[in-house]
């Protein structure tokens, strides 16, 4: 049923019993404050958690003239992984299942063609056990393993989904990484966020990230990619679509000043977005310019997740070959008024230290953002290749349930939703 209009209407005049606090245009301003005095660097106590490679900077260019100017990086290459979700079944396994698929532009088929799947597989019964060797199919075109992961009951699924996501996108980035001439485009953070952030979430998860050998070889892959990269003089990248980070809002609250931001997107929107205030009969509207994108200058960041791959970070005990600082993560942030959006792209100290890679990693996305008006197309490619349908993740868990002899957990949700109607937290945690 659609809500009847006088419902509609009753809970609509709930907004004018909540008085918002400051105006956006106060917010505008707290922000505008922000980045003139609290970035250059940005410190929690005696750390730095962020600061410019170069300078605290805001720029924008034409949306049309970007679009059409020539790409620094004539081919591009970009990589995702997709999973079916974590799945629990009456028998105590939770399994999830990821595939990795890279794109290329111009296409290579053969490239495209080619898959790394990964289950992994959770189970309080210590007399389970799984096979956990490399096999192939599809003629040699593909890989697959299945992994038992460390007990963790009450949080099962979190760890079975992050570490099939990240082990598959690793390993297939690593035994690809050769086919990449001049630009890799992760979609998603440099490094395996969502594992990373165990740190930050429970004792327990903390413990894991310490203890078992398993999240370390995941980090390791990615380590080793960068170093396969820099070796090589070719850049890559992470194209993160819905940046979520907290690190500035947190720690600039940490100084004293309020922070009415949810998190560092909407700060960053505050100070990209350009235009009028005041607009409209009642003087609350903003205006907002849309033809031009505008991003912010590269920084370095140590802070968060962030930090293990800092120079003061430990990598969680990976070993790692080039000087820390190589391996740092860098960003910067670009808003599209079109959309209405932020993207953060994310790439290696390594690389960015370098003012000609740095301006011409910048130029190539900004040309990819402007001319379809999201992410690169070659990232989305990679989606569409890794993605693993509705009905294909419904199939795929009839599969395992006759496998198994039995059925997987189901609850009134599913019933309400279907199968895939809940997404999975990337973080880990549901």
């Amino acid at each position: 049923m659609t809500l009847d209009p006088v419902h509609f209407d009753g809970i609509a005049r709930l907004a004018r019993r909540i008085d918002q606090g400051a105006s956006e245009q106060d917010h505008r301003e707290l922000a505008e404050t922000v980045w003139a005095e609290f970035l250059d660097p940005l410190t929690d106590g005696d750390r730095v958690v962020l600061e410019p490679i170069e300078d605290v900077s805001r720029h924008l260019v034409d949306i049309e003239r970007i679009a059409l100017s020539e790409r620094p990086f004539p081919t591009q290459h970009g990589l995702d992984a997709g999973t079916i979700n974590p799945t629990s079944f009456r028998n105590g396994l939770v399994i999830d299942i990821a595939q990795a698929a890279m794109a290329s532009s111009p296409s290579t088929l053969d490239l495209h063609r080619s898959r790394t799947v990964v289950a992994t597989v959770h189970s309080n019964d210590a007399t389970a056990s799984v096979n956990d060797r490399w096999d192939t199919f599809d003629a040699g075109y593909s890989r697959s393993r299945a992994v038992k992961v460390p007990s963790l009951p009450r949080f099962a699924e979190g760890v079975v989904h992050a570490l099939a996501l990240y082990m598959a996108e690793g390993e297939h980035a690593l035994s690809h990484a050769e086919d990449v001439d001049d630009l890799l485009v992760l979609d998603g953070p440099l490094y395996p966020r969502g594992l990373l952030r165990w740190a930050d979430q429970h004792s327990d998860l903390a413990e894991l990230l310490v203890t078992e050998r398993q999240p370390r070889s995941v980090l390791e892959k990615y380590v080793r990619l960068v170093e396969s990269f820099v070796e090589r003089s070719v850049p890559l990248v992470g194209f993160v679509k819905n940046p979520a980070t907290r690190v500035l809002s947190r720690t600039v609250a940490e100084h004293g000043m309020e922070t009415p931001w949810t998190d560092d997107t909407a700060f960053f929107t505050r100070i990209l977005e350009r235009g009028e205030s005041g607009a409209g009969p009642d003087g609350r509207q903003f205006d907002r310019e849309t033809d031009a994108l505008t991003y912010t200058g590269w920084f370095r960041s140590r802070g968060g997740v962030d930090g293990p791959m800092s120079v003061e970070g430990d990598a969680l005990g990976v070993e790692r070959t080039l000087g820390p600082a190589c391996y740092e993560v860098t960003f910067f942030v670009v808003y599209d008024p079109r959309t209405d959006l932020c993207y953060r792209i994310e790439a290696p100290y390594a690389f960015t230290r370098d003012a000609e890679v740095r301006e011409a990693l910048t130029r190539h996305l900004l040309a990819e953002v402007a001319t379809s008006r999201g992410p690169p197309p070659v990232v989305e490619k990679a989606d569409e290749l890794a993605r693993i349908s509705a009905p294909e993740k419904a199939s795929l868990r009839e599969t395992f349930e006759e496998r198994f002899a039995t059925t997987a957990e189901r609850d009134y949700d599913d019933r309400r939703w279907g199968d895939d109607g809940r997404p999975f937290d990337s973080a880990g945690l549901g």
